[in-house]
């Protein structure tokens, strides 16, 4: 089928409206809003909190097909067949041409909807069940949920070559189309961000989750203090893992090094250290490495998922992942030559202007779509 003359009628779903799934979802749906398309988000309604609420009502006025709630559970729920009916209901009444289901969970729902001369399937699976091992319960679990559905998919649409072979690896080589897009960031995150007064040595920026590893980044504030280096830390997010974060800096005695300063705006918490570190244990493609290269801010970054390939060739300031002690040579050598950071940084940022831009994401899934409609 050709794709339509006409404006795209576009759904994106999603269960989580938080983190980097959804910054994903507001920059590609406002894109494509822009374009002249009409776009709707449905999105769960028992998570996001005020955050969300915020950023629903930003968009909303220009999402013609509208913001949809609906309560989608995180786990496997026994309403989950009344929820994904209810969701193919909305999509139906919205006659759609691109049902497009980011993460594990929508992922599933959009593709309980067969095929269409009409609409095409379109997934993103944003990294979150491939991060489990095949071997625990959970990874199996998922792992068969993603193979029922892999080929009633007519899209799959990846944001790194990471998270694309990992889902071959582990799940395996679907029939539908396969493209690899990009995360990008909006031209205004490009402007510089001013260090603020009370800047840190080092700051977090993200979500407290075990796979982003803020606990290894305290060890390693704690290693190096302990070694005779005053290093000093902000904190900014917030999280399930908030409590046992702090219950960490109270053991190992941090609290005059290490400060929470709660969920801020990227920007503003990049502007609270003079170094980024992402310590995670697992990543895709972390919108915060994106926004802060954008910015020209200097950061180290664990080798995992899709963060080399952010950083192309700038390789300097990644360590090995899931190691306190590797976490903790790469700061103290950053921190002893931080114009040799910065340096690192500016050049980066060109980089990440050509490739990680909001343009070039909207202009690839929106490419993506069409290799679809004329493919099926």
């Amino acid at each position: 089928m050709a794709m339509p003359e006409r404006p795209l009628r576009i759904l994106h779903a999603v269960r989580a409206p938080v983190g980097g799934i959804i910054r994903h979802i507001l920059d590609l749906a406002s894109g494509q809003a822009e374009r002249g398309h009409h776009v709707g988000i449905l999105a769960d309604s028992l998570t996001g909190g005020e955050r969300a609420e915020a950023a629903f009502r930003e968009i909303g006025p220009r999402m013609k097909l509208g913001i949809h709630r609906v309560p989608i559970h995180r786990e496997p729920h026994p309403r989950d067949p009344i929820t994904a009916l209810r969701l193919l209901r909305i999509a139906y009444g919205l006659k759609l041409d691109v049902l497009h289901g980011h993460g594990a969970k929508a992922g599933a729902f959009i593709r309980i909807k067969g095929r269409s001369a009409k609409t095409i399937r379109v997934y993103t699976p944003h990294g979150g069940s491939l991060h489990y091992s095949p071997n625990s319960l959970k990874g199996a679990f998922y792992t068969r949920l993603e193979r029922a559905v892999m080929n009633r998919t007519d899209l799959f649409l990846f944001e790194s070559a990471f998270a694309r072979d990992t889902y071959q690896r582990v799940v395996g080589v679907p029939r539908g189309l396969v493209r690899c897009v990009f995360n990008g960031v909006t031209a205004d995150e490009f402007d510089p961000v001013p260090l603020a007064d009370d800047a840190t040595d080092l700051v977090y920026v993200g979500e407290f989750r075990h796979i982003k590893g803020a606990d290894l980044l305290i060890e390693a504030v704690a290693r190096l203090r302990a070694d005779g280096k005053p290093v000093t830390l902000t904190l900014a997010g917030d999280g399930e893992e908030t409590a046992n974060l702090k219950a960490l800096i109270d053991r190992l005695k941090l609290g005059d090094a290490v400060r929470f300063i709660g969920h801020v705006k990227a920007r503003h918490g990049f502007s609270k250290g003079r170094l980024l570190v992402v310590p995670s244990r697992g990543d895709s493609m972390p919108y915060v490495v994106i926004e802060a290269t954008a910015a020209g801010i200097p950061l180290l970054a664990a080798k995992v998922g899709g963060i080399p390939e952010i950083l192309g060739p700038h390789t300097a300031g990644l360590f090995a992942p899931d190691s306190v002690g590797a976490m903790a040579d790469a700061i103290e050598g950053a921190l002893i030559d931080l114009d040799a950071a910065r340096l690192a940084a500016k050049e980066l940022r060109e980089r990440i202007f050509t490739h990680f831009s909001q343009r070039a994401m909207v202009d690839g899934v929106l490419s993506g779509y069409r290799d679809a409609f004329e493919a099926g």
